[in-house]
């Protein structure tokens, strides 16, 4: 049965669905949902991320990942949990660029890709690297470092809106033979509450999205390390920007389908992907109530700025055209109008207070910078040329010295 048609059926059956358990059935559906019908992300997808754009990313954040493992006390083994891994792009590019590292740091690693969806095969690609198919994080005790990229925009939201004043959720159901949306009462206090926890007041008719799955992944997390850091790597805004009327009016619900932004999750089901912003105002709370310290917040172009990517786009070698290529890629990391926008949070358990390079200026990432060598883009990443994100849409020259922007934190 396609993921449409089990939405069709639970619509008959029980007489509408949240949105968020349409979007749960839509993306992640056993047969013909949109992440488990193949590769979506990168150069043969849909939409690109950090990772498919230019291996600089992994690269970095194995930089991040040799101090975190210094601070711990060099750990053995020192685990890395890379959850919603997809087809395990980045770690290959973090293991890659952790074989360049000072010894004995790759031999202490111990990766662990973990992704709602089993893909035969993929293991044989993953070489360094296990994989645990898992919607959760299924692994206690762990000493070492849990991290997400664009996993929380991905997690199934419900969508509520104001009619004569009051809060309704928004439903999926059948109209005239179509998916169709309607507003009724809330399916959980939950929603209103949310709302009452964060001041914020939707106006009428606003639309807006709720993660209410985001309290319990954040305490998964937390339960899984004994001693280590979570790492967030996510686009979103804090609650009182996100929920701000003046901009966000409609909501931030985005579906994207050949590197095209549509914005019709009721049409192709299960053929686009649909995501929306985090708030990041409660994913901080959550992770507080789930014991985390937050021990670093910046923009993802700050983070990558401190982590020394100038340094790596400097010594880009090659023709012209594949220095311009490499160039071109890393910019788009940082760039402020895009995925350098996105927010990088760092949380810690029983780590106490250690600062991280990626949210502060220090000399020790350059030094390591330099003895590794430049990643060159593969096939298995995108031509950004075609190539798009939700975000796109700014030049790609970046000033060096622009990377250290007055910004302010989630709280």
């Amino acid at each position: 049965m396609t993921a449409e048609a089990e939405i069709r059926r639970r619509i008959a059956a029980y007489g509408r669905l949240t949105f968020a358990e349409f979007m749960d059935v839509a993306l992640y559906h056993s047969v013909g949902g949109y992440y488990t019908s193949g590769e979506r992300v990168g150069a043969s997808g849909d939409y690109y991320t950090s990772p498919s754009a230019h291996p600089a990313f992994g690269g970095l954040l194995a930089v991040q990942l040799f101090q975190m493992w210094q601070l711990m006390g060099r750990p053995l083994p020192f685990t890395i949990i890379e959850a919603g891994a997809g087809g395990g792009l980045l770690c290959r590019d973090i293991l890659a660029a952790a074989s360049e590292l000072p010894a004995p740091f790759r031999e202490c690693l111990r990766y662990v890709c973990i992704d709602r969806r089993s893909t035969p095969g993929l293991e044989s690609k993953l070489e360094g690297a296990s994989r645990i198919a898992s919607a959760g994080v299924p692994l206690r005790g762990v000493v070492g470092c849990l991290l997400s990229n664009e996993l929380l925009d991905a997690m199934p939201v419900h969508q509520v809106t104001v009619e004569g004043g009051r809060l309704k959720e928004v439903y999926v159901v059948l109209q005239s033979g179509e998916l169709a949306l309607r507003a009724d009462e809330p399916s959980t206090p939950l929603l209103e509450q949310r709302f009452s926890d964060l001041g914020v007041q939707l106006r009428e008719g606003q639309v807006a999205e709720v993660n209410l799955a985001m309290e319990g992944w954040m305490k998964g997390a937390a339960e899984s390390l004994d001693r280590g850091l979570v790492l967030i790597i996510d686009y979103g805004r804090r609650a009182g920007d996100l929920y701000s009327p003046a901009d966000r009016f409609r909501g931030t619900l985005t579906t994207y389908r050949d590197h095209l932004q549509t914005d019709r999750p009721l049409e192709r089901v299960g053929q686009q992907d649909i995501s929306a912003q985090v708030d990041f105002t409660t994913a901080v709370r959550a992770a507080k109530v789930a014991g985390l310290d937050v021990l670093g917040d910046a923009s993802q172009a700050r983070f990558l700025g401190n982590l020394g990517i100038g340094y790596l786009m400097e010594r880009v070698a090659g023709g012209a055209g594949r220095r311009h290529s490499s160039r071109m890629a890393m910019q788009a990391l940082i760039k402020t109008g895009g995925l350098g926008a996105f927010r990088v949070m760092a949380l810690g358990r029983n780590v106490g207070q250690p600062g991280l390079w990626g949210f502060m200026r220090a000399d020790e990432p350059a030094r390591l910078v330099e003895r590794l060598p430049v990643p060159e883009l593969t096939p298995e990443h995108v031509n950004l040329a075609t190539g798009r994100y939700p975000w796109q849409g700014m030049e790609f020259d970046v000033p060096w010295d622009a990377l250290w922007p007055a910004e302010e934190t989630a709280e």
